[in-house]
């Protein structure tokens, strides 16, 4: 054992590690992509869907809003890739702005209701005491409503607009926030680290947030990954019911509700295409939050 240590640590090894080429970033994702497909599937939707977010307007074919009497019920076809309403505007590039509000809606709502939770879970963790005790019994109160209940009495308390939208999500999801952030610090809090910080009279929120809160954003992350996808659906849930993005502008749970209202049999492309699209997102996430935990947590990384 003590030659094979003297060999791993004689020069040409260290010479030889020193100047071993470093693998580019191109290598690491095509890796991450073999041992990962459905994250690497998932992740490639995310792309497009973020391009064709930000490129809606030079992308799309003809204006969401611009109405073409004259081509209403247009079914699929090289002029209207994906049909046309009852008031004659593309289906298309309606679902292509519309991808803008669910994006924006996700993801202001996931940053909103993870930076809420993280902060309150990590401060009821690592205090404790009756400060510990009345957070987790507003958490088991809020928990105790059906997400999509809670949104819907924010929404007709603040009134039906993106924001008040985006905020009631966030509130949704903000109880099971504290409670994984709130399970982090209470193991990290015991870490020689920790101990040692309060030891040499650090302040404890010097403490809090440059140890407590870095080292215990990784399960965080993974459940903020998976929650864009709920965020998403309870968006389109709440336009499906009309208490989300009013109308005119495009929105995929008001345009199922509008092609569900009469219309599944004389122009099914109207809740067809805009389902479809929701679908893909939303599974798109789950297959990346999946993939995402099983990179980060170290049980599951030898597999």
């Amino acid at each position: 054992m003590q030659d094979h240590a003297q060999q791993g640590s004689s020069p040409a090894h260290v010479f030889a590690a020193l100047t071993r080429p470093k693998r580019s970033w191109l290598y690491r994702i095509g890796r991450a992509s073999r041992r990962y497909p459905l994250g690497a599937v998932g992740a490639s939707v995310l792309i497009l869907l973020v391009l064709g977010a930000a490129l809606a307007a030079p992308i799309a074919p003809y204006d969401p809003l611009d109405q073409d009497i004259p081509n209403k019920w247009h079914p699929p076809s090289g002029q209207f890739w994906l049909g046309t309403d009852d008031l004659g505007r593309d289906v298309f590039s309606r679902i292509m702005f519309g991808s803008r509000v669910s994006l924006y809606v996700g993801l202001v709502s996931v940053v909103l209701g993870t930076t809420w939770g993280t902060l309150v879970g990590v401060a009821s963790g690592y205090f404790g005491g009756r400060f510990d005790l009345l957070t987790q019994r507003l958490v088991d109160t809020l928990m105790g409503f059906p997400n999509l209940v809670l949104a819907i009495m924010m929404v007709v308390a603040l009134g039906a607009s993106i924001n008040n939208v985006t905020i009631a999500i966030a509130v949704t999801m903000t109880p099971r926030m504290v409670r994984v952030s709130r399970s982090s610090a209470l193991s990290v809090r015991e870490e020689v680290y920790v101990l040692a910080a309060n030891a040499i009279g650090a302040r404890a929120t010097r403490i809090i947030l440059r140890h407590v809160i870095p080292n215990s954003l990784a399960p965080v992350f993974v459940l903020a990954t998976g929650y864009m996808g709920t965020a998403i659906v309870s968006e389109a849930s709440l336009s499906f019911l009309g208490l989300g993005v009013p109308p005119p502008h495009p929105s995929w749970g008001r345009m199922i509700q509008y092609g569900a209202r009469g219309f599944l049999e004389s122009a099914p492309w109207l809740t067809l295409f805009p389902g479809l699209a929701l679908s893909a997102v939303v599974f798109s996430f789950a297959f990346f939050g999946d993939a995402l935990r099983d990179a980060l947590d170290p049980k599951l990384r030898g597999r």
